[in-house]
């Protein structure tokens, strides 16, 4: 019977007996083997098998097998549409339909539903309703949370397919973040500045693609204006933060500078990915000449060696094969200068048309 080892762990792997068992099984269920999805398939098969040769107990393989089985589930229920730019709006739960932020988030989710995007909220009252309530059903996601207080799911997404209901925070945050094309955050309590933090905390540190990140209020208001002044004084000062991280998010009291915000931020940026070290950032139009001097000028503490190149997609690439793309090594850090140097890709597009 052979056996192979993995240097991240030197025990008995699997033997080619239920290698064969497994292969089968992937086979049975329409996959094939042979490819990478077969093979990963294979690979949580036999993470399974190592939890019991672990002797893991009860409740270690319950927490394990309920993640999984909600986080398939979840993706089952947005797989329709992940060709749609989706947003995920925070904010208070306690916020009445009355307050002037309820009304802002209303008109925000509208505007951006008009423009072809669905909205992602908590799917409980307040803000999340609100979400919901100026989306309409048809462009809303509930991504609910089991909790002994404040869980009533929303009128508006109650009995919607797209609704999905958690055990975890953590599954459910990761589907908020795994879906996402972007955030508003609305005034809230712990939870929204959870997320707030969790979202910029993702993006500087290169776990999660650069997203337009806005905090929306009513006019006038100022929650959002001192949380900007407290992160300024104390985080920034303090030398805690760079002041490049400063333009990983946006602070507004109108709905349509909200709207704009994120919806140039897709002007003509596309999407990133990383090939090995290279960052790659899809275009829907190509750059010029000039203007791609123009970056490496500007931009050239991004780049590792050499410049940012354009061309098309590189070997490794699978998705989105027919866009232009941008190229170069990079350091996988200074997060709020490559969001500027997106901003600069959007503008160039606009003086472009």
């Amino acid at each position: 019977m052979s056996k192979r080892t993995n240097k991240k762990d030197r025990g008995p792997i699997i033997d080619a007996e239920t290698m064969a068992v497994m292969d089968n099984l992937i086979r049975q269920a329409g996959g094939d083997p042979d490819t990478m999805t077969g093979s990963v398939a294979r690979e949580m098969m036999h993470t399974a098998i190592k939890l019991l040769r672990d002797k893991a107990d009860e409740g270690e393989m319950k927490l394990i097998s309920r993640s999984l089985k909600e986080l398939r589930y979840a993706l089952k229920v947005f797989r329709p549409y992940e060709e749609v730019r989706k947003i995920s709006v925070f904010g208070s739960a306690r916020t009445e339909e009355t307050h002037p932020d309820y009304v802002a988030c209303v008109d925000f989710s509208r505007q951006m539903a008009e423009a072809g995007w669905m909205v992602i909220t908590g799917a409980g009252g307040g803000i999340m309703a609100a979400g919901h309530g100026g989306a309409g059903a048809q462009k809303s996601f509930g991504v609910a949370i089991r909790l002994p207080f404040e869980q009533a799911t929303n009128e508006f997404i109650a009995d919607d397919p797209k609704l999905v209901t958690f055990r975890y925070f953590f599954t459910r945050k990761l589907m908020f973040r795994w879906q996402s094309h972007a955030v508003a955050l609305f005034p809230g309590g712990f939870g929204t500045q959870d997320e707030g933090f969790e979202a910029l905390t993702l993006i500087q540190t290169g776990k999660a693609p650069v997203l337009p990140i806005v905090m929306v209020e009513q006019p006038g208001g100022d929650y959002w204006k001192h949380w900007d002044h407290y992160v300024r004084k104390e985080l920034l000062a303090g030398g805690l933060i760079s002041e490049e991280d400063l333009h990983l998010y946006h602070v507004t009291d109108s709905t349509a500078d909200a709207a704009r915000v994120i919806l140039d931020f897709y002007r003509n940026y596309h999407s990133q990915r990383y090939v090995n070290d290279v960052i790659v950032l899809r275009l829907n139009r190509p750059l010029r000449a000039k203007q791609l001097e123009e970056l490496n000028r500007d931009f050239s503490s991004l780049v590792l060696e050499g410049k940012i190149e354009q061309g098309g997609p590189l070997p490794q690439e699978r998705e989105h094969l027919h866009l232009p793309r941008l190229h170069s090594p990079f350091g996988k850090k200074h997060f709020g200068t490559l969001r500027q140097l997106i901003n600069r890709v959007n503008e160039m597009d606009a003086a472009n048309a």
